[in-house]
Formats: C-alpha cells, sequence, structure tokens
C-alpha cells in the first residue's frame, strides 16, 4: 500500500508455503483497502483490476462499494481529497495510531447520482490523463539526456588509461574539534545518486564522542554504509561548512588530473557501482561498509583532462535542464488537487 493515497500496488510474488503470517484475505477488484497502521499516512485505496485475487494480512481491512449506490472510482478520487484525509486524522493521537473498521464504515462521502458520479469521474480521468501524458513525456526526454551522457563518457573512456583512486583524488580528512556553544550542521547523501542534503545541526552534547569531518565543496563524498546503492555526490557551493561523521568519505581529485563531476559519473554507472560494490564486502544493508584502502585501490578512467572538463560543462548544462523539468514536474503535481477540489464542490 502506498502512502498519501497514492494507491494499491503489487508487493511480492511468492510460494504459498512461505507466507508466514497465519490469516489471509483475498482482494477483489474495485474493492476498498486500509492498512490498519498507514491509514494516517494514506495507507488506502481501489484495489486495482491487475490485483485481482492478490492476498494481504490482516492488518488490512477490505470494504466492498454498494455498486448500486457508488462508483468505486469516484470513492478513489474522493479518498485522495483533503476531506477524506481528515477523517481519518481526527481518530487516535499518532500518525500511526490504528485504524479499526468501525473508524472507516463512520466516514462520510459525497454521493450524487450514479450518472453524476461516472460523469465527474470521466471529467476527472481526461484531465489527469493530460497531466500524465505530460509527466511521461517529461521522463522520456530525461531518459534520452542520461542515454546521451553514457554515450559521451563511453567514447571517452573506453580506450582511456586506468589510475588507481589514492593516485588521482585521495582521501582528505578535516578533523573538528567541537566546542562547548557552538553548532555543526551535518551533511547527508541520498542513495541513487540524488545528491546531498541538509540535516539540522548538532550542538557539542548531542555530538558526544561522535568524530566530525569538515566537507568542502567539490569534495567527492561517499556514505561508506550506502555508497554500494550509489549514496555518493560532489558537495555543492551551498554545503560549504556542513560536516560528515566518520562514515563520510571525503576525496580531492587533483587538479588538472580529474574532476570530482566525472569520478562521481562513474560511479554511478554500472561497472562503477560494482567497483564499489566489490569494496563493500559484507551481507546487506548496513553490514556492507566501503573500506578505505578498498576504495584508494579502485582503477578509474583518467581520459585527457580537457575532455573531462568538457563533459563536465555537458553535466551542468543537462543538470539545468533537469531543474526545469522538475520545476514543470512540481507544477503537475499541483494541478490534481486542484482538479479534484473543484470536482467535489460542483465546479468541474
Amino acid at each position: 500500500m502506498q502512502l498519501h493515497a497514492q494507491g494499491v500496488v503489487l508487493r511480492d510474488e511468492i510460494v504459498g508455503a512461505l507466507i508466514k503470517t497465519k490469516a489471509q484475505q483475498v482482494c477483489r477488484r474495485d474493492e476498498f483497502l486500509v492498512a490498519e497502521i498507514d491509514a494516517k499516512m494514506g495507507g488506502f485505496g481501489i484495489v486495482p483490476e491487475s490485483l485481482e485475487g492478490a492476498v494481504v494480512s490482516s492488518h488490512y481491512f477490505l470494504f466492498v462499494p454498494d455498486r448500486s449506490r457508488l462508483e468505486p472510482s469516484f470513492l478513489r478520487y474522493y479518498s485522495m481529497t483533503p476531506a477524506f484525509r481528515e477523517q481519518v486524522t481526527a481518530r487516535g493521537s499518532t500518525n500511526y495510531a490504528a485504524i479499526r473498521p468501525s473508524h472507516v464504515l463512520a466516514y462520510t462521502t459525497p454521493l450524487p447520482k450514479l450518472a453524476e458520479q461516472r460523469r465527474i469521474v470521466a471529467r476527472i480521468d481526461r484531465l489527469v490523463g493530460k497531466i500524465e501524458e505530460t509527466r511521461h513525456r517529461l521522463q522520456r526526454v530525461d531518459g534520452g539526456w542520461r542515454a546521451l551522457l553514457r554515450s559521451i563518457f563511453s567514447q571517452i573512456t573506453t580506450h582511456a588509461p586506468r589510475q588507481k583512486m589514492g593516485n588521482v583524488a585521495p582521501l582528505v580528512r578535516r578533523r573538528a574539534e567541537p566546542r562547548l556553544g557552538e553548532e555543526y550542521p551535518e551533511l547527508g547523501i541520498r542513495s541513487f545518486g540524488k545528491g546531498t542534503f541538509h540535516k539540522p545541526p548538532l550542538d557539542y552534547l548531542s555530538i558526544g564522542s561522535k568524530k566530525l569531518f569538515r566537507i568542502h565543496p567539490g569534495d567527492l563524498v561517499f556514505n561508506n554504509v550506502f555508497a554500494w546503492e550509489g549514496a555518493i555526490a560532489v558537495a555543492r557551493p551551498e554545503d560549504a561548512g556542513r560536516f560528515g561523521s566518520h562514515r563520510f568519505i571525503t576525496c580531492v581529485p587533483q587538479e588538472g588530473v580529474t574532476t570530482a563531476e566525472f569520478l562521481c559519473f562513474y560511479f554511478s554507472t554500472p561497472e562503477g557501482l560494482e567497483r564499489i560494490g566489490e569494496a563493500s564486502p559484507g551481507g546487506a544493508g548496513r553490514n556492507r561498509t566501503l573500506g578505505l584502502e578498498k576504495l584508494a585501490e579502485i582503477e578509474v578512467p583518467v581520459p585527457p583532462y580537457d575532455q573531462q572538463c568538457r563533459f563536465e560543462r555537458l553535466l551542468k548544462k543537462v543538470g539545468a535542464m533537469r531543474a526545469a523539468r522538475d520545476t514543470e514536474s512540481k507544477k503537475l503535481d499541483v494541478f490534481i488537487p486542484s482538479i479534484l477540489d473543484r470536482a467535489f464542490r460542483g465546479a468541474l
């Protein structure tokens, strides 16, 4: 169950004998499925036709719309509105307080005649369809950019010499000495190559025995716990003054030899991630830690410096276009709530 009323999706397909929970329920298309714990976070939705016959545990509740009075799609759209969410969050003291079936049965919904419900649903479907078409077009454009970058990267690295990371971008540690009364804003790195983000500052008492290291803009930074899933980024100018724990590995490329953006892109490729995975032994999750010595031994492609700089300029251009695309995508996100608001006010 996706949160924020984003619908019901397939979680997994396994052999029945491997299901550990005792009680299971069979879902039917168009039933309203509610998650006992996550309902307050929007964990509810209509079962799609593709999940007819799927099973859920006893921690979910299924409700059958009376088709003589209520169109399932009408309920699906109404459940995405603030008016419905307010009824869900009105019970219990925390986001994760459990919802009971009796609570759901007490919720109310507008109930115009079936013909009017179908008209409203058809109108919403058309408008949402146009939004999704635009969103898919933006995604296709982004896919084209990724293909272009990988093609050019492959051209300039296929026959390029290789050098060890320790030689071209050695580890640099800038140990901080925390002082009473001062604050130390932390830097975070998202997985899957999604860049850096800012954490709340730590004060002297919160740091305790924790080691902190300064991070400078232009550093190539690895989160050694999740580097294997792409938690690698280049520190941005707005990251100046931030700190990372001992789990953050900062490497500084040698000027005139290689660039941080070029290396970061390499580590986002299948080959680069494979090398990081090999340097991160262990099981999964927090048991897979990128070793300093192993990272230093990874051989990376080092084409002529001017070619790397041209590639970096291309990366920046694509980044600017992606930023514009993200702005457009955020505008699309605003349209759907607006459409739903107009529909259930009778203005659509």
